[in-house]
């Protein structure tokens, strides 16, 4: 008689009953492991992956290592593509070698083109204070040159002059003028930052609008101060640009995407989706140690790790919810993978019911995890939860002037309506100590606290359980700004009554 047989049966039922016994909690904390923590950090934030710049061959070498890992812990590619990247093109805009600007005869070397063909331009320039439309009322300026103050009347940061720049572009192109020159009063730092960022600025191509800019449009970005640019109101302006013009290259790159699918057979339906973009900002200006390599360790390396972590975790004990990993490219240059992947999405976003993402400039309170938007969306509860359960405490965004919650990836899903906040290191303000590593060459993976990042990433692993295995779905919290959007994707909206 065969005795092996009933005597396995027995062992497998044993450890069945084991296995489902254990707490979500003692399920996180078996999973998530130092030595393999600092493994992936430390393989991501390597000199030899040279930032992780969008488009580089060293992004691509990431995003084998991130697909071959997901492999190795179960997760599947999307079956209907059979891979786990969703390639798409991009366009990076180079700037130029040659960039000289003058006005009335002084020059201005700290100079941006954000559009700018091979061109050598003088002329007569009209200054219309913020280049609003109400600035150019009674104003003739058809082929003229338009100067204005970078930003807004209420903000002149970086952010600030970002933002309403397209608008002051297709201002000063609808009225008629040849180029726009925004005079910005960033401090040095902060403009080396915009700087290094637009060297190599890349896009989503743009099929739709094709007459936004003119081809023969200039509009620069020119560094000054604000007792130079006062002198300029009413004043007779001349100006003279040379320049080479910004080059233009097609670059391919990728999303990586795993799926897990649940266990309940109703709620498999739902995906939660873990997140995290991978890629950086490569190569840059050296530190004062000769450094010139932007690692990201931190931003975004540890969010990467996040994820990986919680894939290791589904793959060995799946939720009721689908799984839905995906780390993003582009992000670095203005979220292009998620918004790619909102436009063209693999898996429906109205079966995505909950985005946790991950990313983060890095910490300065090892007693936090700080998430934006913890307090937007009925999963709070879990996500303090989770991270109380290894010690630390789960608070709300601590610099709301920041405007981080559209600042990450999170933000393309959640204009979408899909639940999604940004699970961060902790941070209770963004002061020096992030701001001495949040894109700086110094951001490297032996600068990082270890056992603060095995409680962060149990309790994250933890929350992701939680979310996923409550019986009552996710979704914003009453009067949010996304909340009428989330209505809409999910199909919340009361129909109009048929009239008769």
């Amino acid at each position: 008689m065969n005795t092996m047989k009933p005597l396995l049966l027995l062992t497998t039922l044993c450890l069945t009953t084991l296995i489902f016994a254990q707490t979500d909690s003692e399920k996180a904390e078996m999973t998530v492991n130092k030595d393999e923590i600092e493994g992936h950090i430390y393989f991501l934030a390597d000199d030899a992956l040279k930032g992780r710049a969008t488009g580089s061959p060293e992004l691509k070498i990431a995003a084998s290592y991130l697909a071959n890992t997901l492999r190795g812990y179960g997760i599947k590619p999307h079956s209907a593509i059979n891979s786990y990247y969703q390639k798409f093109n991009l366009i990076q805009t180079t700037a130029p070698k040659i960039l000289k600007v003058s006005i009335n005869g002084e020059n201005y070397p700290h100079t941006i083109a954000v559009e700018a063909k091979g061109s050598n331009l003088s002329g007569e320039a009209i200054y219309l204070n913020f280049g609003i439309e109400e600035d150019y009322k009674g104003k003739d300026v058809n082929g003229k040159l338009i100067i204005v103050k970078g930003g807004t009347s209420e903000a002149s940061d970086a952010r600030a002059v970002y933002n309403a720049h397209k608008e002051k572009q297709e201002l000063a192109i609808k009225n008629g003028a040849i180029g726009l020159i925004e005079m910005t009063l960033l401090e040095e730092d902060w403009w080396a930052r915009v700087s290094h960022f637009m060297e190599e600025s890349v896009k989503i191509p743009d099929t739709k609008d094709e007459q936004m800019p003119k081809p023969d449009f200039i509009h620069l970005w020119v560094n000054s101060s604000a007792d130079k640019l006062a002198t300029f109101n009413n004043a007779k302006l001349a100006y003279e640009i040379e320049t080479d013009g910004i080059k233009e290259e097609t670059l391919e790159t990728q999303n990586v995407i795993g799926v897990l699918e649940g266990t309940d057979p109703k709620l498999k339906e739902e995906f939660i989706m873990y997140s995290a973009h991978y890629d950086h900002v490569g190569i840059g200006k050296p530190d004062a140690m000769g450094d010139s390599i932007y690692n990201g360790a931190r931003d975004n390396a540890i969010g990467t790790t996040a994820v990986l972590n919680m894939a290791e975790n589904i793959g060995k004990f799946p939720t009721k919810r689908s799984a839905i990993f995906i780390f993003f490219t582009g992000e670095e240059k203005g979220l292009l993978g998620s918004q790619y992947y909102v436009e063209h999405p693999i898996f429906p976003l109205q079966q995505i019911v909950y985005g946790f993402n991950t990313d983060g400039g890095g910490y300065n309170n090892t007693k936090l995890a700080t998430v934006i938007g913890l307090n937007r969306t009925t999963a709070q509860k879990h996500i303090v939860t989770g991270a109380a359960t290894f010690g630390l405490e789960a608070i709300d965004d601590p610099a709301p002037e920041q405007g981080l919650f559209d600042r990450s990836d999170n933000v393309s899903f959640a204009s979408k309506g899909v639940p999604a906040p940004t699970y961060s290191t902790g941070f209770d303000a963004f002061d020096d100590e992030i701001n001495k590593y949040y894109h700086q060459p110094g951001d490297e993976a032996g600068g990082l606290d270890y056992d603060y990042l095995l409680k962060f990433y149990q309790g994250y692993v933890l929350s992701g359980r939680l979310i996923a295995n409550d019986p009552e779905t996710p979704f914003w919290v009453k009067d949010d700004k996304y909340e009428a959007a989330g209505k809409v994707l999910y199909g919340k909206v009361p129909e109009a009554p048929i009239k008769n």
